[in-house]
């Protein structure tokens, strides 16, 4: 038996690459050495309104108002650790209601949806009233839950006109919900979805919505231009 050997010449593109810049991606949850900070457990001088979120055991507790960032962004990846309150209180959208908003615009539902039936494109994880989650991925009730979210912003014309919509990614406990879902403009309860030309960078947002929803371990990368090669 005579074995010979397939020689086959490699496939090279002939393009120069740059090489992709080293970041430490930190503990398991993050952050890498390349992300912003927004909440490392001890303060919430990064948000507007922070003051009136209690401080304790390396989380805050929601209270009295929303929070705002003073910074403002766009396209970015997002980590947000958060846990619906202990003691079951309320149904529906009344327990551990809170949301996530890109640009203070574009929703992503935080309630507890362990065993609490609601309107399916507002239980956690969904695009508020534009598309529910692809699975309910929720923990119990008091347990920390994760939300990483890869948010592309939309773009705008001089004259108001989306140009490109915006697009949202989100893992929700390391689970994909949502997958490049397209946004159809801005998330509201009263109204249905719709674009209004806006800036580039706008502050995030996190919901009071009357629940004592906790959260820890806030942090956003900015999102950096794809590596481009010098082609041959």
């Amino acid at each position: 038996l005579v074995v010979r050997a397939a020689f086959v010449d490699e496939y090279k593109s002939g393009i120069n690459w740059t090489e992709p810049k080293v970041i430490d991606p930190g503990p398991v949850g993050g952050p890498p050495s390349d992300a912003i900070v927004l909440f490392d457990g001890k303060d919430l001088s990064q948000w507007q309104g922070g003051e009136k979120w209690p401080i304790q055991d390396g989380y805050v507790t929601s209270k009295g108002g929303g929070i705002t960032t003073k910074a403002g962004f766009g396209d970015c990846q997002l980590h947000v650790e958060w846990a619906a309150p202990d003691e079951v209180k309320g149904s529906g959208q009344g327990r551990g209601n809170s949301g996530v908003y890109l640009m203070g615009k574009y929703e992503v539902q935080i309630l507890d949806s362990f065993d609490n039936e609601t309107y399916f494109d507002g239980q956690c994880g969904a695009i508020y009233k534009q598309q529910p989650p692809t699975v309910n991925a929720c923990r119990k009730p008091g347990e920390w839950q994760t939300y990483d979210i890869l948010f592309t912003a939309p773009r705008f014309a001089e004259d108001g006109q989306v140009e490109k919509p915006g697009y949202v990614t989100v893992l929700h406990n390391g689970v994909a919900v949502h997958n490049h879902f397209e946004l159809q403009g801005s998330t509201s309860y009263t109204e249905p979805p719709k674009y209004s030309k806006h800036a580039d960078k706008l502050p995030l947002h996190i919901q009071f919505h009357g629940n004592a929803t906790r959260f820890r371990n806030i942090w956003v990368r900015e999102a950096v231009a794809p590596i481009v090669g010098k082609k041959p």
